[in-house]
Parts: C-alpha cells; sequence; structure tokens
C-alpha cells in the first residue's frame, strides 16, 4: 500500500478515530459502516486485540457515478479504512481504489477511481499534518 494512504499518529485511538472521521467527511465521505473488531471478537470467541475498527467510507456523487459506469462496482463499495492501535501509536490505512480497479476493465472507471483516490489521498495528509 502507498504512504499517501496510510498515516500512523501518535495520538490515543478514539482521538484518531474521531480524526479520521472529520478528514473524510472534509473530503465529501460519510462513514455508512463501522466494525470495532475488537469488541466483536471478544463477543463473539472470547479472544482480545488492539482497538481496531474498520470503517465503510462512502461519498454518494462517487458511487453514483460508478454505478453508471460500472454496474457491478457495489462487489468493491464502499471505501475501505482501518484505524487500529500498534506499537504505542494509532494507524489509519485506506483500501487503495487503483488496485481495486485493477479487476475491472471498465475505461469508464478510471476517472472515477483516480478522483476518489486523490480525495482519499488528501483525507490521510491531513491527519499528517
Amino acid at each position: 500500500m502507498s504512504d499517501d494512504l496510510k498515516a500512523n499518529l501518535n495520538l490515543p485511538f478514539a482521538e484518531t478515530l474521531q480524526k479520521v472521521k472529520d478528514a473524510f467527511q472534509a473530503e465529501g465521505f460519510g462513514v455508512i459502516t463501522e466494525t470495532d473488531m475488537q469488541k466483536t471478537l471478544k463477543d463473539k470467541i472470547g479472544k482480545e486485540i488492539e482497538p481496531y475498527t474498520i470503517l465503510g467510507v462512502c461519498n454518494p456523487n462517487f458511487a453514483y457515478r460508478a454505478l453508471r459506469a460500472e454496474h457491478e462496482i457495489g462487489l468493491m463499495l464502499p471505501c475501505t479504512a482501518l484505524v487500529h492501535a500498534c506499537e504505542g501509536q494509532t494507524k489509519v490505512a485506506v483500501q487503495d481504489p487503483a488496485i481495486m480497479m485493477r479487476m475491472l476493465s471498465s475505461k469508464e472507471m478510471e476517472p472515477i477511481v483516480d478522483e476518489v483516490r486523490e480525495k482519499l489521498a488528501r483525507a490521510i495528509q491531513h491527519l499528517k499534518s
């Protein structure tokens, strides 16, 4: 994964998680799913892990354009972001839409993917500053 879609922050997990949500919102993405894997694994199988949350983020305008260009794009929506505690830091990573789109051969998707990737990278850059 490229460095422009990752960030390591020296902030508490909860504070980082909120900053990530705010950064995505500033780029027009809303959080439509939030999976607390720490809680899920504890509740389901009694296993403990560090704070680990998976966010599904979506920009409705891009989702609409993508659906118009490639109807089965829903298999790759929403964009996935990971926030987890690791070695005294909170790490953030976003799934690279350009890599995901390699599975498709749709030329119509290329400009959409480029725009989405740019916005996601800006959100991550905002966290680093």
